[in-house]
């Protein structure tokens, strides 16, 4: 038998959460990407044990949080991270954010592969930098499934732009769940270094790698990328506001440590500090029985759109908990067709619109099996009337 129990409920409403506590009651929230498990033991009880001490003042963050970093990259992807390449904040996005200030001038351009995560559209807009787009293209796998193929001649003619200065890269991706391959990576690394366009690899979803597919960071293609990472989607400890910016270089260190003291970012909690290094340090038990899991919720989620809506293809899950979802056949956007699955049918998901493509909408697996179930029949019942009508 399993150790952890990934089935057990977990009472979420009322506890300030902002999937469930901004949702209406009665409507389930499967759409903001947090997960509806509680985190691994080892962290609780570390936690629990730093509130006992019962002193939460400024906090320096100790040596073993960097070592703790360090182990884990080396032992799960096979790069070493020096400590003085390591700046902690509270999170991906402002680490993002900073980044973006510090190395792209207002009016220069920003690469993106869409669609992709939304934070990364607003990243480059409050920056007053431009959005440049090489869009992702698709292709199908047969048996209602497709994916995503980088194209690398638009990304050679939007890097050879003088005024592109940076490409935000999303590995794994969000949404398309790709985990870029070590050629598809090197390929990009061969047009970033040629064209002199700086690489930040947004990797936050490293962990959730489902069986069959290998994650290949970044960091061992090329030293020259900026990685930024953290534990928190695969301990689901978002609230922990924990996440790090590995940049080699000394230059480009310095210019982005600034800018995340310009943005204000550059203190972090204890309570975030505690949990990664017990994740770091112990949490591979945990992650594992995890991830094991959401591959059979994907699985579940596959075989009852094959069965139930087979007119709409799904997104090969290769990485994350998020199923990006074709939803063409229904003649409606994604933007129309959130508000009326939320009003009629109880359940919300994320429309497509926000990352890129109208034609989609994106779905949260990563609930327990009930909940799941139970999301999947209100999801086809509002799906299906749609595609009745046509």
């Amino acid at each position: 038998m399993n150790e952890f129990d990934f089935d057990a409920p977990v009472e979420r409403r009322g506890t300030g959460s902002y999937k469930w506590d901004t949702t209406a009651d009665g409507v389930l929230p499967m759409w903001v990407a947090d997960m509806d498990f509680k985190t691994a033991p080892i962290i609780i009880d570390a936690l629990r044990r730093r509130v006992d001490h019962g002193v939460f003042g400024y906090t320096s963050v100790p040596e073993g949080y960097y070592e703790a970093v360090d182990s884990w990259f080396s032992r799960r992807h096979g790069y070493h991270v020096a400590r003085r390449s390591i700046i902690y904040v509270p999170g991906v996005v402002p680490a993002i954010s900073a980044i973006i200030k510090a190395l792209v001038k207002p009016g220069e351009g920003v690469i993106v592969q869409t669609p992709v995560y939304n934070c990364f559209f607003s990243s480059i807009r409050n920056n007053d930098c431009i959005t440049v787009e090489n869009p992702l293209r698709r292709t199908d796998c047969g048996k209602g499934m497709f994916t995503y193929e980088i194209d690398f001649d638009d990304l050679e003619t939007k890097a050879s732009v003088p005024a592109n200065r940076l490409l935000l890269l999303c590995n794994p991706h969000n949404p398309a769940g790709r985990v870029w391959s070590r050629d598809e990576l090197s390929r990009i690394a061969e047009i970033c270094r040629r064209n002199n366009v700086v690489i930040v690899s947004d990797e936050i979803h490293c962990e959730l790698t489902m069986p069959g597919f290998d994650f290949v960071s970044m960091a061992t293609v090329t030293d020259e990328a900026i990685i930024c990472s953290s534990p928190s989607k695969a301990f689901n400890t978002a609230g922990l506001q924990i996440a790090n910016i590995i940049a080699n270089d000394p230059a480009q260190r310095a210019l982005i440590d600034k800018a995340v003291n310009i943005n204000e970012v550059c203190d972090v909690n204890p309570f975030g500090i505690t949990g990664l290094i017990a994740a770091y340090n112990h949490g591979e038990p945990w992650l594992k029985a995890l991830v094991a899991y959401l591959h059979d919720n994907y699985r579940l989620t596959r075989d009852f759109f094959a069965h139930h809506l087979p007119e709409l293809p799904l997104a090969r899950l290769e990485a994350t908990y998020l199923v990006w979802i074709d939803i063409s056949a229904c003649h409606c956007d994604g933007d129309t067709l959130e508000k009326l699955l939320a009003k009629h049918d109880g359940i919300l998901i994320n429309s497509g619109t926000m990352y890129g493509d109208r034609n989609y909408i994106r779905l949260n697996i990563a609930t327990r099996r009930a909940l799941l179930t139970d999301g999947l029949h209100r999801l086809a019942a509002g799906l299906r009337s749609l595609l009745d009508r046509q």
